[in-house]
């Protein structure tokens, strides 16, 4: 559907990007893009996202809103604790632009629901901050062929990747789940810091949607905040790997 006078104030300053012009901005309103984890991560990942124009928002998180969650999650605010983080981001996101269709799922991506859920779009954010959730991310991308973007953080460290089932490095490539740690005492993060990467994977996103540039996969960008250094490492796909060999 063509722009209409307020959308093409609104972003004006991509229609003046040859990567994207008018026609990407039409191609951004038609997509839908599902976020798993309203917290550090999805904060930022989903924010940008419906600034960018993403149509289609699923915002996928079963818990409340904390008070030692705003010291990073920038989707709530004082006034959303206590209240689901699927209902605050929604009116975050509402405040931000009425016209980007937010659809909440709070509760957790399991085996049973996965299939259903992850059909309904164009591409996936893991904003989770445990490895039970992305191996199972990992697993139900697979299945339905969905490109994805993998994030994790921790005190002053974050790490990216995106994955194209059956063309890239998968998440079990690189990450073995035998021995993956469970629980444990939160290690951080800076509160800034997945603003850094769930802003990446934003950009991931848009990225494949317009596809344009070159995407982070069959490769794995980590980032340092105490050094402020990125440095991307080249990974392959494990002929061996039980997910996606």
């Amino acid at each position: 559907m063509p722009l209409n006078d307020l959308q093409r104030q609104r972003y004006a300053r991509h229609l003046v990007l040859p990567e994207i012009g008018e026609q990407g901005q039409e191609k951004l309103l038609a997509s839908k893009v599902l976020v798993i984890g309203a917290g550090g991560l999805g904060s930022p990942a989903a924010f940008y996202l419906a600034a960018a124009g993403i149509g289609t928002l699923g915002i996928m998180d079963g818990d409340q809103v904390e008070l030692s969650n705003l010291q990073r999650q920038i989707l709530h605010t004082t006034a959303s604790l206590g209240s689901l983080k699927t209902g605050s981001a929604l009116e975050r996101i509402a405040a931000l632009d009425p016209s980007v269709i937010v659809e909440p799922y709070p509760f957790r991506l399991d085996e049973q629901n996965a299939p259903g859920i992850l059909a309904r779009y164009d591409f996936v954010i893991d904003a989770t901050d445990n490895f039970d959730s992305k191996f199972l991310i990992a697993r139900a991308c697979h299945r339905a062929g969905k490109a994805w973007s993998h994030a994790g953080i921790r005190n002053f460290h974050g790490q990216t990747m995106t994955v194209l089932p059956g063309r890239s490095a998968c998440y079990r490539c690189v990450f073995h789940e035998d021995g993956a740690p469970r629980g444990g005492v939160p290690q951080g993060p800076l509160g800034a810091l997945p603003g850094v990467i769930g802003s990446i994977q934003a950009i991931e996103a848009v990225k494949h949607l317009l596809g344009i540039g070159t995407l982070l996969t069959d490769a794995l960008l980590t980032f340092d905040a105490l050094t402020m250094s990125f440095r991307r490492i080249p990974v392959r796909r494990d002929p061996a790997c039980p997910l996606c060999s």
